[in-house]
């Protein structure tokens, strides 16, 4: 398989899906996926065009099970420790595109699968997925973000449970543990996925921009610095025609026509 064929594009009215195809091997993460997704990232995000992504995997098995073994059996502990800073490099840019990102987990997001669902804005899976963090049962680390997305998520107790016995858990347990949004039927997976990014773009956009910029960023800083930075986006959103347009409209008891400006 080329390098042009492992994430597949697609761009309708805005709304890119990135497809991680590599389904004979369950969508695993090789170095090809890993450049072939940064450059379409790196494409996209100055792309004004581009309002959201949608990120998922080829076939009904998998999102991704993970960092291809086969790989890292055969590596160096130099070559192995480059690989991970590639996917904390991709994983970074997905988290600071600057647009919603929906993972749409259609099986299983195992291992770096999931650090990869985790980087994302929000996550959807469908009711058969399962998702976990197996690395320790091969002698390895969730080097690819996992221990310090997964304890933000889901909270430093249940990440280090799951992060130190590598153990799986169903769609529904994700769900109930904060770890995905939804939970949905195979054949809701996009549609759902897809009204939901509609809502988010129904709304202004800089303020829905803004609004993950300072949960992003406020999750590495004090509380009091947290919330500093939520009022100082508080007062930039103010200078916008969007604020005024929807303080105008809730005022009139009317709809907002947001522009984005």
């Amino acid at each position: 398989m080329s390098v042009e064929e492992v994430v597949l594009f697609k761009n309708e009215k805005g709304i890119v899906t990135l497809t991680l195809n590599r389904p004979e091997a369950l969508n695993a993460l090789n170095r090809d996926v890993l450049n072939q997704l940064s450059t379409i990232l790196d494409r996209i995000k100055n792309d004004t065009s581009v309002k959201a992504v949608i990120l998922t995997g080829a076939g009904e098995k998998a999102f991704s099970a993970g960092a291809d073994i086969s790989y890292l059996h055969q590596a160096t502990p130099m070559e192995v420790r480059d690989f991970a800073q590639l996917a904390v490099s991709v994983t970074s840019q997905i988290e600071s595109l600057g647009k919603v990102v929906v993972a749409a987990i259609n099986g299983y997001a195992l291992g770096g699968g999931l650090e990869i669902a985790e980087s994302c804005t929000l996550r959807i899976a469908v009711q058969h997925a399962k998702m976990g963090h197996p690395e320790v049962r091969i002698g390895a680390v969730a080097g690819f973000g996992g221990t310090t997305r997964l304890p933000r998520l889901i909270g430093k107790g249940r990440a280090t449970e799951l992060l130190l016995t590598g153990a799986a858990i169903d769609a529904d347990e994700a769900h109930r543990i904060g770890l995905v949004n939804r939970v949905v039927s195979r054949e809701r997976l996009l549609t759902e996925t897809e009204e939901l990014l509609q809502e988010i773009l129904s709304q202004s956009p800089l303020a829905v921009k803004l609004t993950w910029d300072a949960i992003h960023r406020g999750s590495n800083l004090t509380v009091e610095e947290s919330a500093l930075l939520g009022a100082d986006y508080f007062g930039l959103v103010a200078s916008t025609e969007d604020f005024r347009e929807g303080t105008k409209a809730f005022l009139d008891k009317t709809s907002p026509r947001f522009t984005g400006r």
